[in-house]
């Protein structure tokens, strides 16, 4: 059903369609959030990696704040 899902044609729609809603003056606007979240989720899940712990079983929020007992 899916087998050529993916087609040259319909990547240069999906651009087409994004320039045109956002505009070619905010992509690189865009971008860069972009690029910075994916930066933070990578520090984050390897902070967790490291730490070993995931947050629920340390007793702590995604903040570091202590959790309510349960």
């Amino acid at each position: 059903m899916f087998r050529n899902g993916l087609e040259p044609w319909h990547v240069l729609l999906v651009i087409a369609v994004v320039v045109l809603l956002f505009g070619a003056k905010r992509l690189p606007e865009i971008a860069r959030s972009v690029g910075r979240s994916l930066r933070i989720l990578k520090a984050e899940t390897a902070a967790l990696r490291e730490d070993g712990t995931p947050a629920e079983e340390s007793g702590e929020d995604e903040q570091g704040r202590p959790s309510a007992p349960r």
